[in-house]
């Protein structure tokens, strides 16, 4: 319009025009495709529905909402379903019924049908009665562990008198790479059960084991409904890894209460998943729970359990385990046969004493695999046929394979001085020794108006650091008995390092050697070479039980002490050691260290 001359005005009109007939044309395009493909939709549609009501009518094929009732049905017919869950069935299925396949409802409906029929309600697997074939199946993959395998022949047995199968709920406790976790298959295996396993370890939502509320999308039934439907039989063994490192009380619920359910024999006759909202049977189910540190599972989960103490393997059973289990494990891994690689007992006895001394056989299976896989590569770099490809592994050429001894001795003084006395400790690693070490900062003045001090180092906890302070005070009468003129402590400034100070150490069982490392300073007279001891002291000198007997002699058998000093009331525990555990060491008990007293310093 503000064009004055005319054939410009004309120009410009038709060029709007033309764009104008384009988006017209534009439109009416898609229109007309969009209309003939809703057409061709509708068409699909009405001829799909006039085909399934033709093929109803001709009894060809069922409607999709009869179909998955009826197999569902038919899944049913050899279940024994309580009358309570057939109810909920027949519920959910009526209601089936009345959705529109395409609606989300229907989906959730049709899946918690499905995990419903699901269940193996009443299925039971046929248990093992032969306790000869339970005992080769549990000797066959596992070395030692008598009390375990005792338990399992045990809880067989009284099956086989009641007969009926019956669950548990067991939990072995021990250091790590004792087969806790592999021993449970092997039990899985000699009672004919169905096996299965999962780990709390970390674990911090509830819902892991009570599962999810249907009302949440993507919901799902937690770890045992999933348990009894990947295994199809109310009588699995169930294996609960880590019960110990399970998570604490949060924002998603307390798992650790969660179990208690679960693992509660009066409760879990019914227990109930927030997803199926349907009591289910876990009478039957035989669970095993796998722990480090005892001390560490909640004490009410604690008290539903029976412990069984798997402990440390001693030398001479790694050397068995070793010759029977991992070495021809390893063998069977890299193919190499006896005439190709040859490993002798004493690069073994060289392997368990200075590169694997824990008190499992992880680490040490981890070498004997490096030694196979080195052997290996040496073997395909020549010629097979050749003199090469034959390998002998000795106690000479072992750094070669494995590297250099990560121990040396434990014994860190040939004669130890006045003041150093050799304690034993233990840790979830297995057995050590544990030198005390006592020295004055200065010469003591008796003549001095100023009290003595006490310095402690060595990463040490709060209960050693008590055990310390009750050391002073059981040392301090004693020596007012024994010396009544001395000032020695009211006057001393005293210093006690524990060694291997980046290792925190914790608890009372050095009590007995912070005493005598305090009285060995105080009288500057050392104490008997070749000698450890243990025990918790109290503050009027009484000598109290300690655990962890089995490694601490195993420990002292290591470093060469030939005489150990344990309490009176861990003799049950000591004679419950193998004979040949006994044999090369003197032990002697105590009840009060009067008695601890005559044998070192008279």
């Amino acid at each position: 319009m503000e064009s004055k001359n005319i054939n410009q005005r004309l120009n410009l009109a038709l060029e709007l025009v033309e764009k104008e007939k384009t988006v017209a044309k534009l439109k009416h395009d898609i229109n007309k495709d969009v209309e003939k493909k809703v057409q061709e939709h509708h068409r699909k549609y009405l001829l799909h529905e006039q085909l399934k009501v033709i093929k109803k009518e001709l009894g060809i094929e069922k409607d999709e909402k009869v179909t998955i009732i009826d197999k569902m049905e038919e899944k049913m017919k050899n279940l024994k379903i309580p009358e309570y869950a057939m109810k909920v069935i027949k519920e959910e299925q009526q209601k089936l019924q009345y959705l529109e396949p395409t609606s989300s409802e229907f989906n959730v409906t049709r899946n918690y049908l499905d995990w419903l029929t699901n269940m193996p309600w009443g299925l039971v697997s046929e248990e093992n009665t032969d306790l000869k074939k339970a005992k080769e199946a549990l000797d066959e993959g596992h070395y030692g562990m008598k009390d375990v395998k005792q338990r399992i022949l045990e809880f067989i047995a009284i099956n086989i008198l009641k007969k009926s199968v019956g669950g548990k709920i067991l939990c072995f406790h021990g250091p790590p790479g004792v087969g806790k976790t592999s021993i449970a298959k092997s039990i899985a295996a000699a009672l004919n059960r169905q096996y299965f396993r999962f780990s709390v370890g970390g674990m911090t939502d509830v819902s892991e084991i009570k599962g999810h509320r249907r009302t949440y999308v993507g919901a799902m039934p937690g770890k045992m409904i999933q348990c009894l439907k990947k295994v199809q039989t109310e009588n699995p063994l169930v294996l609960i890894d880590e019960i110990d490192k399970i998570g604490g009380a949060g924002f998603h619920g307390d798992p650790a209460s969660a179990l208690l359910e679960l693992l509660d024999p009066e409760q879990n006759a019914n227990f109930n998943d927030h997803f199926l909202d349907v009591p289910i049977d876990l009478t039957k189910v035989l669970f095993i729970c796998t722990a480090n540190e005892v001390d560490r599972i909640p004490g009410a989960l604690r008290d539903r359990m029976e412990l069984i103490d798997v402990s440390g393997y001693l030398a001479e059973e790694k050397m068995q385990i070793a010759r029977k289990y991992l070495i021809p494990q390893a063998r069977k891994e890299t193919s190499l046969t006896e005439e190709q690689l040859t490993i002798s007992e004493d690069v073994l006895d060289e392997l368990i004493k200075h590169y694997c001394r824990e008190s499992g056989v992880r680490n040490l299976q981890k070498h004997i695999e490096r030694i196979f896989r080195k052997a290996a590569l040496q073997i395909a770099e020549v010629d097979q046929s050749s003199a090469a490809s034959v390998i002998s592994v000795t106690s000479e050429n072992l750094t070669k394979y494995v590297g250099k001894p990560k121990f040396t001795s434990d014994r860190m003084y040939d004669i130890t001085p006045p003041g150093v006395v050799m304690g034993l400790a233990w840790t979830a690693m297995g057995g050590s020794a544990l030198y005390i070490e006592t020295v004055l900062k200065r010469a003591v003045d008796e003549s001095s108006d100023k009290d003595g001090s006490l310095e402690t180092t060595g990463n040490l906890g709060d209960v050693m650091k008590e055990s310390v302070r009750t050391a002073l005070t059981v040392a301090k009468g004693i020596l007012s008995r024994e010396k009544p003129d001395s000032k020695f402590f009211e006057k001393a400034h005293i210093h006690i390092h524990v060694p291997e100070g980046a290792t925190p150490k914790d608890g009372p069982s050095a009590g007995v050697t912070l005493v005598s490392s305090l009285l060995s300073l105080a009288l500057n007279k050392p104490v008997r070479q070749r000698m450890a001891m243990t025990g918790e002291i109290s503050l009027t000198g009484k000598v109290l039980p300690v655990g962890g007997i089995r490694e601490k002699v195993i420990a002292a058998r290591r470093v060469g002490a030939t005489l150990v000093f344990l309490p009176s009331e861990n003799r049950r525990d000591y004679d419950e050691l193998p004979d040949f555990m006994r044999d090369d060491i003197e032990v002697r008990f105590v009840t009060h260290y009067d008695e601890l007293y005559k044998e070192l310093f008279e």
